[in-house]
């Protein structure tokens, strides 16, 4: 920031840009140090205006040599290129037509150029006189400094034609017949897929009804066999419950006998004891041939 010096005592002051006079009593101390503060404060945007002016000069040259070097490296590109026939250079040229402009104005905007310029130029109208001021009898009124014409309003030289491109394009007839034999191919194997896929279901479908013929065939088996199994279990049942009856009839007839045996005690005769103990075992013979006739069965069986 740079900071002007305050005027002597004595001398005029006045704007070195409009020529107003700065020159105040000496009752008006507030209003004079008010009046150096405001133009230290514009002597110190003046200094930052000129720093400004120079970064812009900076960045502009910058650019030029930035787009001669690319003018230098796009010339090296072409002379470098080979010479390709003119047909297969017909559509990339039509396509690269528009890329020297999207290149040159990439460095700066077209937008920040104009604000650039805008900032640069300086200030036509003077300011507004202060109050109690009156103009400086040496000020003139076209002693404003001419404008500078900002070298951003130039135009940039064009820059040269884009290099031709190092490969020919494809033919598109070996592009079309490509695509044609990879549809073919695609095809095939699609058909074959689908053939596959109708093989396989016809396959599983006769599976499944194989499958299920068999579990009917072991589900009837089996309950044939289970129905089988209780009517043996049954009948098997019923003979042991005859038995069971039986062997209680027995039993009960040889307490009887018991009974008779201990009733006739020692006197009695061996001879009545035995036709005794015949004629239960008659009687127990006989009720169990009744029983097996009832049930179907030889004595033999039994």
């Amino acid at each position: 920031m740079t900071l002007t010096a305050s005027p002597a005592a004595g001398a005029p002051l006045c704007c070195p840009r409009c020529g107003f006079d700065l020159h105040l009593p000496a009752d008006e101390g507030p209003q004079a140090a008010a009046l150096l503060k405001a133009q230290n404060t514009i002597a110190d945007l003046q200094a930052q205006v000129r720093l400004l002016n120079q970064k812009a000069s900076a960045a502009v040259d910058r650019w030029a040599d930035y787009e001669d070097e690319l003018a230098a490296l796009r010339a090296t590109t072409a002379a470098a290129a080979p010479q390709t026939p003119p047909q297969s250079l017909a559509s990339p040229t039509s396509t690269t037509t528009t890329t020297p402009r999207t290149t040159a104005s990439s460095f700066l905007p077209a937008a920040a150029a104009t604000r650039l310029s805008a900032f640069l130029s300086p200030h036509k109208t003077a300011p507004a006189p202060l109050a109690g001021l009156k103009p400086h009898p040496t000020a003139r009124s076209g002693s404003a400094p001419s404008p500078r014409p900002s070298p951003l309003l130039s135009p940039p030289p064009p820059p040269p034609p884009p290099p031709p491109p190092l490969t020919s394009p494809t033919p598109t007839t070996a592009t079309t017949e490509d695509l044609l034999e990879a549809l073919s191919r695609e095809q095939a194997l699609r058909l074959d897929a689908e053939h596959r896929l109708s093989e396989t279901s016809r396959e599983v479908e006769d599976l499944s009804v194989t499958l299920f013929e068999q579990a009917n065939e072991m589900v009837v088996t089996e309950r044939r066999a289970r129905a089988a199994l209780e009517e043996r279990v049954e009948t098997l049942e019923k003979r042991e419950g005859e038995k069971k009856r039986r062997l209680a009839r027995l039993e009960g007839a040889m307490e009887r006998i018991e009974r008779v045996r201990r009733l006739l005690g020692p006197q009695a005769g061996g001879g009545g004891l035995e036709e005794v103990g015949r004629g239960a075992r008659e009687e127990v013979g006989g009720k169990e041939a009744a029983a097996g006739i009832k049930l179907g069965l030889s004595p033999e069986s039994s």
